[in-house]
């Protein structure tokens, strides 16, 4: 995390800092208390990967059972968009949190736009009804999760420096777990109907996914 935040923060300088100062500087010869393997990891708008998105599209597609994720954005590519309704048709349950109350009406509408193909396909969609809610998570058969800065949006997969952390058989696994079913719990689930809002609103929607990798 200490080289992540560097490299950032390191980013538009003109020179490179010896990172040798911030170097741990004691050493732990005892064995590490926890079960699990954690693994950070950070995007950049700088390189030519899109590492968030590659792990998303990893967790999804490699799910046997379930993949629950809360985004509080959603404006996603067409890749993205295969992958949640392909796990979706092969008998993965796939949901999605986004919330209720918004803080910004036009992205809210965005994030709307995906909901018809995605539910169409299988994939369970819930809006947080008790408030706003800007968690970034994925957990998934029990195993694996993420937790970080990564919306699943344009600006987060492709423009922004974002982090993050893979969960892989650790305890936050089970206890993100925990917060996803009482989230959920607290949610109502959307259906089509939600979806069909007439021609306006539908043209309105086409024009959005054109200009959501600006927004």
């Amino acid at each position: 995390f200490t080289l992540m935040f560097l490299e950032m923060w390191n980013a538009f300088r003109s020179e490179d800092e010896n990172f040798g100062p911030f170097m741990p500087r004691i050493h732990h010869p005892e064995p590490f208390e926890g079960q699990g393997y954690v693994q950070p990891f950070s995007d950049s708008p700088l390189d030519d990967e899109t590492v968030a998105e590659n792990v998303y599209l990893e967790l999804i597609q490699q799910a046997e059972e379930y993949v629950d994720i809360y985004t509080p954005y959603l404006a996603i590519d067409n890749e993205m968009q295969t992958a949640l309704c392909m796990a979706a048709k092969r008998g993965v349950r796939v949901r999605m949190l986004i919330p209720a109350v918004t803080d910004a009406k036009v992205t809210h509408m965005l994030t709307h736009s995906y909901l018809e193909s995605l539910i169409s396909a299988g994939v369970k969609v819930y809006e947080y009804t008790p408030g706003f809610i800007h968690a970034k998570c994925f957990v998934v058969d029990d195993k694996l999760a993420v937790i970080g800065t990564i919306n699943m949006d344009y600006r987060s997969l492709y423009l922004h420096f974002e982090c993050g952390a893979l969960h892989y058989q650790t305890a936050a696994v089970m206890e993100l777990k925990q917060d996803a079913e009482a989230s959920f719990r607290q949610s109502r689930e959307l259906t089509l109907a939600d979806c069909h809002r007439g021609f306006f609103h539908t043209l309105f929607y086409a024009v959005l996914r054109v200009i959501a990798p600006l927004m």
